[in-house]
């Protein structure tokens, strides 16, 4: 049966290469420099405005508004910058809808905020097309400090420790740097390569060196670097993926975010195998960026499954009306049960006294390959002996400190926060502050 299904229904080249390099352009257009300037006009500019507040990085958004009004896209750029060095993937995949946009005073007595997330992408694209690098490093301190993971979180805390004059070191277990920002967001919102012409562009810092391919628990431990280095900060993510409660085994079903990084570094999106009728179960922004991919390579029948009511899911509304505009459907309050043949069997679910719960009540979706997406947990650190751990997480205080002295943490590994590229940078930059002000003291 299973591979009757492969051989039939999961095939490469559903669509011509014209079709999918149609489907995969820039899903949100850059403003022109004439919009932008349009758009700034809407902005109150308010002296107590609640955007910032809503913005886990705190960016000055009514003041890089103005810059831009006033014709200065990089001076927007560097007040965007300084507090969130990577403001240009931010602007392409933070849900600004139901962050600094949802609180704009626009969208309260309007309906319709500014967009905050367009202009902070025209203001940092400027200055990067345009080469330049606006903050210079302090001279040379003597320090030394590791970054293990070179994701959103470790590359905003080596920024900042360079721009101290501090030495990084960055290790990360991939081939090439950039964390999820590089394998796991959908690629139509992150084109030419973006991910990586950010990473080198921060790099013009100087005083960061990358080592890549390098697994912290298999290649080195936790002990080892702390014996070389003033500090260590941890940001190597999640790399586990949580277990599907579900009957039998089935080879249908794979990882979401292993079919994202695969399509990501993916030379030939033609060459990509993807099934005629796919189940995705999850609600997050991964179970979407899955979902709409799977829509674009030429599955015909894309259901997204979630288990609880559809405004519990952790995907925004606007990633659930991308879904449903390219054509997949969300399906609520059902959980996955068992494999069957030609597909999987659903229960319906209800909220009831003790949680979520089964009613008995059963369906079942034809598919011939399922996603799962349903989040990702701890799978080994090579420091798990040492480290405080809760539920899944390293713990860690307001400044990122660890039970063990002389290591940080921040990103999806650490606890606490939401699991957002926006929300690691902040973690990321605050551990540098702090981890400077020790080194130093």
């Amino acid at each position: 049966m299973g591979n009757a299904l492969r051989e039939d229904g999961i095939v490469a080249g559903r669509l011509s290469s014209a079709d999918l390099s149609e489907n995969f352009a820039d899903a949100y257009p850059p403003l022109s420099p004439h919009e932008a300037l349009v758009a700034a006009d809407r902005c109150y500019f308010c002296y107590d405005a609640p955007c910032i507040t809503a913005c886990p990085t705190a960016i000055d958004i009514p003041l890089f508004i103005r810059q831009i009004q006033a014709g200065s896209p990089e001076g927007a750029a560097k007040t965007i910058l300084s507090q969130n060095i990577l403001g240009g993937m931010c602007a392409r995949v933070c849900p600004t809808e139901t962050l600094c946009e949802e609180a704009c005073v626009r969208e309260a007595a309007e309906g319709q905020p500014v967009v905050i997330g367009a202009l902070q992408r025209f203001a940092t694209d400027t200055l990067m097309e345009a080469g330049t690098h606006p903050f210079t490093r302090a001279q040379p301190s003597g320090k030394i400090v590791a970054v293990i993971g070179a994701g959103p979180a470790g590359l905003a805390c080596a920024h900042r420790l360079a721009m101290y004059g501090h030495k990084v070191v960055m290790v990360d277990a991939r081939k090439k740097p950039g964390g999820l920002n590089e394998y796991g967001i959908a690629s139509y919102k992150t084109v030419d390569d973006f991910a990586q012409a950010e990473v080198e562009w921060l790099l013009k810092i100087g005083g960061i060196r990358i080592e890549t391919g390098s697994v912290l628990g298999e290649d080195y431990t936790l002990g080892e670097i702390r014996e070389d280095y003033d500090a260590v900060f941890l940001g190597m993510g999640l790399s586990g993926v949580n277990a599907l409660s579900m009957d039998g085994t089935d080879e249908r079903v794979s990882d979401a975010v292993d079919f994202i990084a695969t399509l990501r570094q993916s030379s030939d999106l033609s060459a990509l195998p993807i099934g005629r009728r796919v189940v995705v179960i999850g609600g997050g922004m991964t179970a979407v960026d899955a979902a709409v991919q799977a829509k674009l390579l030429g599955a015909e029948d894309v259901t997204i499954v979630y288990r609880r009511g559809q405004d519990g899911m952790s995907a925004s509304e606007l990633e659930q009306a991308h879904a449903t505009s390219a054509g997949v459907r969300i399906k609520c309050n059902a959980m996955p049960k068992r494999a069957v043949p030609g597909g999987v069997e659903f229960e319906y679910t209800e909220a009831g006294p003790d949680g979520l719960r089964g009613t008995g009540e059963t369906f079942v979706l034809e598919a011939d390959q399922v996603f799962r997406a349903i989040g990702q947990s701890y799978e080994g650190w090579g420091g798990k002996t040492v480290l405080e751990v809760e539920r899944g997480k390293i713990r860690v205080d307001l400044e990122g400190r660890t039970s063990l002295s002389g290591v940080w943490a921040g990103g999806d590994c650490a606890l606490g926060g939401e699991d957002l590229t926006v929300t690691a940078v902040a973690e990321g930059r605050d551990a540098a502050e702090s981890i400077h002000r020790t080194i130093t003291e």
